[in-house]
């Protein structure tokens, strides 16, 4: 199994499907939800849903051109197979009606003939609640019927008949066929001519989203996908943001460095946020601060959360499952939403800091939003001192964390900013002196002049790839002495010819060997804040090169083999492109002088 899928969604739910027409991962009714389909994790039992070539009596595999319709989350695989040749479209409904989108929980596949006749058949392989229920059909006047935990209704209707479905007989393809997958949506069945209209509508409303996007001029088609990506993450509901749609795709084959990704981390969807602000997207930021908001009443903040706002995210294996190339545990739940990361109060205030003043947002009256921030600043005061287990999510003792620490100062430092928009600059004076404060110390114990690097600890002098944003939050200029010695000691110590390493150091499970594909693109825009833009665009290139066939990322990437590996896809991932893309389009109009599309 290769990550070579292209994800479909629409704010409800988000599947992965695979070039040989298989929906090989399928969560629902939610994004977090038990799977339908899990063969990405288990081949033999996980469950998928794919279309079969007839030919001379049997049932051959498939395996098609994929690519997505151009600015649109549909999916198009073409197939030629001797004489015969077809088209099929995957997606699931998002149309615009007024002011909001049409979501339902339903998947479409419609196949086109486009030369001859060939003769398919279908292979539904319905495994619910990640394969431990039976799901037997039922035959219905228009489909299939089926149960799916939680007594889930789940109908597939289409206009090949019944009968047909339930065996797997073959039928003809010598007109459009529909096969329309309902999961616990009380919407009709649909008619030929509504699938037609469902998919113009579906691609018109992606293309209005992608043609309000401000693009870097600079890898315009790989920020563009990156951002439809990102999109697809959001849960329309609530507003949270999942860092990837899938469990337990292994860091490293054969290791148990396999975690369950399908929730809101603060960390990764504030970043998100500010991606899609920088392309001149807002209401998926909206949404997300009445995420925070909604989640900041319940008590503490902490690491990550259910995209119902759920706190706790009990960890457990399903030892059921062979796992991603047999890779085990898999893992549901996550307990880093119990550990105590110092780095999120810093995060949410640099969000609420770029979205209430920016001038295109209103931010309404202080007395709204003035509380949270107070909050944010007052707590990350106290516990700059406080040992965390960091943004990677050690397991093992808390340590002082250079990058925590540092983001303590960006909340008293961006939350002064806030104040001072607002007006309030006795509050402002007062957390702009505490900033100064934690900068100094800092400076003093995250760097050091005998590594000549900023290290992960005030304790250690290991290099960590976090320290690669300390001048995108403002912490240092990208041509300060210190970050310009600390890029020359993480270039021999974390870069690799595929990418960058979080760190090299062993952790809990031993030594780290996949590189981390947004600390890649980390380190791309730091070469190019640091003046070297050249290296910059160079090491771009080379580690978007492993994209796969339709311009996805995982989270890491073999050094060995560069396949990709983890999470699939990764939302941090495709943040670390745009703020990479975005930042060396800026540096390449200043060196040339084209500030405008005609000079």
């Amino acid at each position: 199994m290769k990550l070579d899928h292209g994800v479909i969604g629409n704010g409800t739910l988000l599947a992965l499907v695979n070039p040989d027409t298989g929906i090989d991962w399928l969560c629902a009714p939610r994004f977090d939800s038990p799977s339908l389909f899990a063969r990405l994790l288990d081949e033999g039992k996980g469950g998928t849903w794919r279309f079969l070539h007839q030919q001379n009596g049997e049932a051959q595999p498939l395996r098609g051109e994929q690519r997505y319709v151009r600015n649109t989350n549909v999916l198009l695989t073409r197939f030629e197979v001797g004489d015969d040749a077809w088209e099929q479209f995957d997606f699931m409904p998002y149309i615009q009606e007024g002011l909001r989108h049409r979501r339902p929980p339903r998947i479409v596949r419609y196949l086109r003939p486009l030369r001859g006749a060939p003769r398919l058949s279908m292979d539904l392989d319905l495994q619910p609640d990640y394969a431990r229920m039976d799901a037997e059909p039922r035959t219905s006047e228009r489909g299939l019927e089926f149960k799916g935990h939680g007594g889930m209704a789940i109908t597939l209707h289409s206009n090949v008949p019944g009968p047909y479905l339930a065996s797997g007989r073959p039928f003809r393809l010598d007109r459009p066929r529909y096969f329309v997958l309902d999961c616990g949506s009380s919407e009709p069945y649909m008619h030929m001519d509504e699938i037609d209209r469902d998919l113009d509508l579906t691609i018109a409303s992606w293309r209005r989203w992608a043609q309000s996007c401000a693009l870097p001029g600079f890898r315009d088609e790989a920020v563009l996908r990156s951002a439809l990506c990102l999109k697809l993450h959001q849960y329309g509901e609530t507003g949270a943001i999942i860092a990837a749609s899938t469990t337990s795709i292994p860091e490293v084959v054969g290791e148990p460095r396999t975690w369950d990704y399908r929730f809101c981390w603060l960390r990764d969807a504030v970043f998100t946020v500010e991606a899609l602000r920088r392309i001149g997207h807002f209401q998926e930021g909206r949404d997300f601060l009445q995420f925070v908001l909604d989640v900041a009443d319940t008590g503490d903040l902490q690491p990550l959360y259910g995209i119902g706002a759920e706190r706790e995210l009990t960890e457990t294996s399903l030892d059921h499952l062979a796992g991603f190339r047999g890779t085990k545990p898999v893992r549901i739940g996550n307990a880093a939403a119990e550990q105590l990361q110092t780095d999120l109060m810093g995060e949410v205030v640099l969000c609420l800091r770029t979205m209430l003043t920016d001038a295109r947002v209103d931010p309404g009256k202080p007395g709204y939003w003035m509380p949270l921030v107070e909050r944010m600043v007052n707590e990350s005061r106290a516990a700059f001192d406080v040992p965390d287990l960091g943004i990677w999510e050690y397991r093992g003792a808390p340590q002082l964390h250079t990058f925590s620490r540092a983001m303590c100062w960006a909340a008293a430092h961006h939350g002064a900013a806030i104040a001072l928009h607002f007006g309030l600059e006795e509050t402002a004076k007062d957390w702009q002196q505490a900033a100064d404060d934690m900068r100094e110390k800092v400076l003093e114990r995250g760097y050091s002049e005998k590594t000549g690097m900023f290290t992960q600890t005030f304790e250690n002098e290991e290099a960590d790839a976090a320290n690669l944003l300390l001048p995108s939050i403002g912490l240092v200029r990208g041509d300060d002495p210190r970050f310009i010695s600390t890029l020359n000691a993480y270039r021999e110590r974390l870069v690799r010819p595929t990418g960058v390493m979080r760190y090299v150091h062993p952790d809990d499970f031993g030594e780290p060997k996949s590189t981390f594909t947004i600390c890649s693109f980390w380190w791309a825009e730091a070469l190019a804040l640091a003046g070297e833009l050249d290296e910059s665009i160079e090491f771009f290139e080379r580690v978007l090169s492993h994209a796969n066939p339709v311009g996805l990322f995982s989270e890491d990437i073999d050094p060995d083999s560069g396949e990709l590996l983890g999470n699939f896809p990764q939302a941090y991932t495709h943040v670390g492109l745009i703020h990479a893309a975005m930042t060396i389009g800026t540096q390449l109009r200043a060196r040339s002088g084209r500030y405008h599309a005609w000079s």
